[in-house]
């Protein structure tokens, strides 16, 4: 099976990314637990940090591996979605799977579908064969990004060491709600019992609910973690943190937002519980050094400033139109161009970035 077999293969399974589910149907995990035992339960073969909220968790998954990376240890990290080549959701280091290794561990998880007996879905298809291709290459920790909630998202096979909610804000609407609250019950399923928590969601009506899960250790942003310095540096944030066990000043995060301060916080946080101690502050530096997000406000051209964001909700739209006046206020007029899958707001994301007031509002139908 070379790749282009292996994505009509893919294309030939449900893809909830491109259409809008039944929420009559029974969510279950079924499928992924059989089609992983079929593939020898490859999400067991490394300690797994897990991520979940509305944003942030894509972010929060890059600066945990780079941290990790920086340690020398071998990261697989898993994410979604993609924003060019479907190759960008599995990484080893930072790397993208190439295209040889995507299509030979999309043909093992096709040929354990026969054994298992499941018609697995896109994105469950995806995750099996990133957690396989994980265990091939040996490994050190996964760093796996949640694809949509929690509690029955085909991440959630893996029994995370560390799990990492980032925030709770509506989304997904028609998987789980009305409520914030229904929301932050769906996220909270990724804490295993014992796990470390790293909770970036602060609401106290929520904290009981993620704490009914039975975590060990509990980290709360504003309690126990949280940068103490965030401020604007030319490209990016400069972040310093004092704990009782360690000095985090000068980090340099080259990426734009005070919400990326949060996000650094969260996956510092994550290392840390992972590895039961404090980190090598230059250690950190180095990672956060190296950190890329393409497609989170980044800056692609100067004459004229050009910015690509991908806010896919009014939370995260509200952030974006802040990053904006915050550190590019000097910009005169704005022209937002624009595209919305079906499901989506655009009303409300249109009124959080204040669409009234530009010069020009482009709207066009996304690819995907």
């Amino acid at each position: 099976m070379d790749l282009a077999a292996a994505l009509q293969y893919l294309d030939e399974h449900e893809n909830l990314e491109a259409v809008v589910a039944d929420r009559r149907s029974h969510p279950t995990l079924d499928r992924m637990e059989r089609l992983a035992h079929v593939l020898g339960d490859p999400q067991q073969a490394a300690p797994v940090v897990h991520i979940t909220g509305t944003n942030g968790k894509g972010s929060t998954a890059q600066i945990a591996t780079r941290i990790l990376e920086a340690h020398g240890l071998t990261v697989g990290t898993y994410t979604s979605p993609h924003l060019q080549r479907i190759n960008e959701r599995i990484a080893v280091n930072g790397e993208p799977i190439d295209d040889d290794a995507l299509a030979e561990a999309i043909r093992g998880v096709a040929d354990a579908e026969g054994l298992a007996g499941v018609r697995p879905s896109y994105f469950e298809i995806l995750t099996a064969a990133a957690y396989r291709w994980f265990a091939d290459v040996a490994v050190d920790v996964m760093v796996v990004e949640v694809g949509l909630l929690g509690r029955w998202d085909a991440t959630n096979i893996a029994d995370g060491q560390v799990a990492v909610v980032t925030n709770v804000a509506l989304d997904h609407t028609e998987y789980a709600g009305p409520t914030r609250l229904d929301i932050a019950r769906e996220k909270a399923g990724i804490v295993k019992p014992n796990a470390s928590l790293v909770l970036g969601e602060t609401d106290p009506e929520f904290v009981p609910v993620f704490l009914a899960e039975g975590p060990g250790e509990v980290h709360v942003r504003e309690l126990v973690f949280l940068f103490n310095e965030n401020l604007l540096a030319v490209g990016g944030r400069s972040l310093a943190r004092r704990t009782p066990g360690a000095s985090y000043t000068d980090l340099y995060l080259p990426l734009h937002g005070a919400h990326q301060g949060d996000n650094a916080a969260a996956a510092l946080t994550a290392v840390e519980a992972m590895f039961g101690n404090p980190l090598d502050p230059e250690i950190v530096m180095g990672g956060f050094e190296h950190v890329v997000m393409p497609g989170r406000f980044e800056v692609v051209g100067r004459h004229p400033l050009v910015i690509l964001d991908g806010a896919h909700n009014p939370a995260g739209a509200d952030v974006a139109a802040f990053v904006l006046d915050d550190e590019f206020s000097e910009v005169d007029e704005r022209i937002y161009v624009v595209g919305f899958l079906r499901g989506r707001d655009p009303v409300a994301m249109l009124e959080a970035m204040d669409a009234a007031s530009a010069r020009l509002v482009i709207a066009t139908a996304p690819r995907s």
